[in-house]
C-alpha cells in the first residue's frame, strides 16, 4: 500500500519542524530540494520495509502536474514507468538531469541517511545505478496529513528523541535557548556577579562563551571584559583591565570579551569576539590585539585568540570563516566541548604526524 498521499507544500512546512536550528547539515535537510525528495518517496513508496527504493531520478524527473497526480493508479505508474525512455511524464521537469549529483551527495547522502531519516540499501552494489534509499517508516508517519496541532508536535518530539543522536540533541537544545528570556539574557560570572545584557543572538553567545567555554577551556576562569552593542563600556570592566596593564579604547580595537586564566603559572589572556553576523577574529584584528598585550608587558605565548559562533551553519561563520586568523581559535555554541584550530606555521609536511598524535591526545 502507498503511503497516504501528501502535497510537497506540507513536506517543505514540516521538515524545519522536524530538523529544527542545530540539526547537523540541516540545509541539506529542509530546503527545497529535501523537501522534493522526502515528496518523491512518499509518492512512490519508497518507505522502509518494502521493497521500493528511490533514485535521484525520481526527483528530477518529476513535474508540477505529476505532482498532483494523487490516485494510487497515477502514482505506481509513474513508478513503475519512469526508468522506461518511453514513459513520458506530463508537464514541466522540476530539475534538469545534472541535479542527479546534488540529490545524491548532499540532500541524502550528508544529509538524510546521515541524521538517520533515510536508509540506503547496502545489498546493491555501489557501482550499480539502481534507486537504493528509502524513508524511515517512522519518519514518513509524521507526514501524515491527518496529523495535527499538538498531536504532530508531540510526535515530532517523540521522533527527535528517538532518532536524533546526542550530540545532534544537545546542538538542538542549546540553539533553542533562544526561545526564552526575551526581556534580556542574565550571564553568570565565575566570580558569582551576574549582569544582564539586552536580548539577542551576540547575548546568548557571550553568555555561552562565559558560562560554558570558560569552564570547559579554562582552569581558573575569569571575566576581566564584556562589552554589547548597546552599552560598548562597562566601567567596571574598563578598571578591572587597566589594573592588569590593559590599555584599552573603547572606540578602537575593542574586543567583545576578555577571559584570563589565572590557573597556569603565567595568567593566559584570552580575547574572544562574538560574532551572529560579522566581527570574526581577522589577521589585522589580532595584531592590533596583540599592540595591547604587548604595550602591557605580556608575553605572546599568553595571549590566545577566539572567534565564538552559534553554529557551523550559521551565516556568521560561513561570512567569515575564511578570514579567521591563523593562529587563533574557534568555538560554537551547539558543539561546546570541541573547539577549531587555525594552525599557523609548520616546518614541512611530515608534521602532520605530529599533528596527528596531538589530535589523539
Amino acid at each position: 500500500m502507498l503511503p497516504p498521499f501528501v502535497p510537497r507544500d506540507l513536506v517543505a512546512e514540516r521538515l524545519p519542524v522536524i530538523f529544527p536550528e542545530g540539526t547537523p547539515n540541516r540545509t541539506y535537510c529542509t530546503r527545497e530540494l529535501a523537501a522534493s525528495t522526502v515528496f518523491t518517496m512518499l509518492y512512490i513508496g519508497a518507505v522502509e520495509h518494502t521493497n521500493v527504493r528511490l533514485g535521484p531520478v525520481h526527483v528530477y524527473r518529476m513535474t508540477d502536474l505529476q505532482a498532483t497526480s494523487s490516485t494510487d493508479e497515477e502514482r505506481l505508474s509513474y513508478r513503475s514507468n519512469l526508468r522506461k525512455k518511453s514513459f513520458e511524464v506530463p508537464g514541466k521537469r522540476w530539475y534538469a538531469d545534472n541535479t542527479r549529483e546534488p540529490i545524491r551527495d548532499e540532500t541524502l547522502r550528508e544529509g538524510l541517511v546521515a541524521i538517520g531519516a533515510v536508509m540506503e540499501d547496502k545489498d546493491i552494489p555501489t557501482t550499480s545505478g539502481k534507486p537504493r534509499y528509502a524513508l524511515k517508516s517512522d519518519l514518513a508517519a509524521l507526514f501524515d496529513p491527518a496529523l495535527q496541532g499538538s498531536t504532530l508536535q508531540a510526535a515530532i518530539f517523540k521522533w527527535q528523541e528517538e532518532h536524533l543522536n546526542k550530540g545532534a540533541l544537545a546542538r538542538v537544545s542549546l540553539m533553542r535557548l533562544g526561545a526564552v528570556d526575551k526581556d534580556g539574557v542574565m550571564i553568570h560570572f565565575p566570580n558569582g556577579e551576574t549582569r544582564i545584557l539586552a536580548y539577542g543572538p551576540s547575548s546568548l553567545i557571550s553568555r555561552a562563551v562565559v558560562e560554558v567555554f570558560a569552564q570547559q577551556f579554562l582552569e581558573k576562569p575569569g571575566v576581566l571584559w564584556l562589552s554589547e552593542s548597546s552599552n560598548k563600556v562597562a566601567m567596571q570592566d574598563l578598571r578591572m583591565a587597566s589594573t592588569i596593564g590593559l590599555d584599552i579604547e573603547a572606540h578602537k580595537n575593542l574586543p567583545d570579551l576578555i577571559l584570563v586564566d589565572l590557573g597556569p603559572a603565567q595568567p593566559l589572556i584570552v580575547f574572544v569576539e562574538v560574532v551572529a553576523t560579522d566581527g570574526a577574529i581577522t589577521a589585522r584584528r589580532k595584531d592590533a590585539l596583540f599592540e595591547l598585550t604587548d604595550k602591557g608587558g605580556f608575553k605572546r605565548s599568553q595571549v590566545a585568540f577566539v572567534t565564538a559562533y552559534a553554529d557551523r551553519e550559521s551565516p556568521g561563520f560561513k561570512k567569515t570563516v575564511t578570514g579567521l586568523a591563523w593562529g587563533s581559535f574557534a568555538w560554537f555554541m551547539s558543539e561546546p566541548d570541541k573547539i577549531f584550530m587555525l594552525r599557523g606555521e609548520t616546518s614541512q609536511l611530515s608534521d602532520l604526524n605530529r599533528l596527528l598524535a596531538d589530535l589523539e591526545s
